[in-house]
């Protein structure tokens, strides 16, 4: 730990030590004063001497076999309390690993920066302090829902360190294999994030918040739940529309933001020029549609959430990834900036996310018009598909302001490409 000023590192070092072990002590005190008198040992004095016993003992050897012998003497200390309490019924072993932690904070404030101490020391304290809301949390987090996790850890933490920074070949541009992995744990996080945020922080949400929600990870499927639900229900079906419609502005600033993430700030600020006033007019709209009156009651949002998270999905989505690029560096070969745009009118039936991260990562030799036009015209293929799919599967006149927006902003992007763009 560095000198705070004129005082020496290891004054600095051992009042920390101190402290931070009396504060610890405090925290398990109140916590047996809540819990009841038989949590175990261990009253505020006892914690702050075992910090000063493991803080000496790595003084006297920085090379920590003094230190480890007190260790294996504490522990064993600990073992034969803990068993004893045993015997009893008395089963916590909370004490005996906070007293361990407490030790440890010798060795951790002498080599370890101050953030990390009181890092370590705030995180014990938490662990304490916070046991209704904990308990609540462990209470309501489902067991499926560690698997979800696990596989999202299994992306970031697995998998993408094992891939090499190596191209793929002469077909796909400068782009390797890390650099696909990551669009997908990229794109897979703000998609947990949505569904995280469906299903634990707003379980009482509404058509609305829902679509804004589900938006964020796929505003075509939330368009297809949606729109099937409304087919079911004849009473829900005009709330469906400002829902659809609310959907697509989120799609909007999902690929903004990817596009930004992508390290790409010219091409955001190029494309924010039509996605921008797609955005706040699709959020004006839908506003103004769920401010009609309107019989009935609101449609079950909960259809829309689903895991994300499927690795198989995943590994599709970086083929798809792959595949674009390849297809556009035929295209741009080939037929120049007007294949582009007819690969981008195709995309938009099928993964836009992963045409537009192939159109950003390939870096490829076109201009900044031409990537714009491109990802344009894949949004607004996507909202033809998303017009198509809300007046198909939904079949009642009640989508018809839905499907007409979603129209509307097709022909709008149309219309910035063709019309407002003829050079790109």
């Amino acid at each position: 730990m560095p000198a705070l000023g004129p005082l020496p590192p290891t004054l600095v070092a051992f009042a920390s030590t101190v402290l931070l072990g009396f504060l610890i002590g405090i925290e398990l005190h109140s916590y047996r004063r809540e819990t009841g008198p038989d949590l175990g040992f261990g009253t505020t004095r006892t914690f702050t001497v075992l910090a000063i016993l493991g803080f000496t003992l790595w003084l006297l050897d920085p090379s920590g076999m003094l230190y480890a012998s007190g260790l294996v003497a504490t522990a064993l200390l600990l073992a034969i309390y803990y068993w004893h309490r045993a015997q009893a019924g008395k089963l916590s072993l909370l004490p005996t690993l906070v007293a361990l932690l407490v030790y440890g904070l010798g060795p951790v404030a002498q080599t370890q920066p101050l953030w990390f101490l009181v890092l370590y020391v705030v995180t014990v304290i938490v662990m304490l302090g916070e046991q209704p809301l904990i308990r609540r949390l462990s209470d309501a987090f489902p067991g499926d829902e560690a698997v979800t996790l696990a596989k999202f850890l299994i992306m970031l933490g697995v998998i993408l360190p094992l891939l090499p920074a190596q191209r793929l070949g002469p077909l796909f541009g400068d782009l390797t294999y890390h650099e696909v992995w990551l669009a997908v744990v990229a794109v897979s996080a703000i998609s947990y994030l949505s569904y995280l945020a469906q299903r634990f922080f707003f379980p009482e949400r509404g058509p609305l918040l829902a679509a804004a929600l589900g938006g964020l990870y796929s505003s075509t499927a939330v368009t297809v739940v949606l729109s099937r639900g409304a087919r079911r229900d004849a009473a829900a079906a005009a709330q469906v529309a400002p829902a659809i419609v609310l959907a697509t502005a989120m799609m909007y600033l999902r690929l903004w933001v990817i596009i930004l993430a992508l390290g790409s700030p010219a091409i955001a600020v190029e494309v924010a020029k039509p996605f921008l006033p797609a955005f706040l007019t699709s959020v004006t709209a839908a506003y103004l549609l769920a401010r009609r009156p309107r019989p009935g009651s609101p449609p079950r949002g909960e259809q829309a959430v689903r895991n994300p998270l499927e690795l198989p999905l995943a590994f599709l989505f970086a083929l798809l990834l792959v595949g674009f690029v390849a297809l556009v560096e035929y295209a741009l070969q080939h037929f120049g900036s007007w294949g582009l745009k007819i690969l981008g009118l195709l995309a938009g039936f099928g993964d836009v996310d992963a045409f537009i991260i192939a159109l950003l990562s390939g870096k490829f030799a076109v201009s900044a018009a031409t990537l714009v036009n491109g990802i344009v015209l894949a949004s607004a293929s996507n909202n033809l598909l998303k017009a198509c799919c809300a007046a198909l599967l939904a079949g009642r006149r009640e989508l018809l302001p839905a499907v007409l927006w979603l129209l509307a902003l097709f022909a709008a992007s149309l219309l910035f490409v063709y019309g407002m763009r003829p050079g790109g």
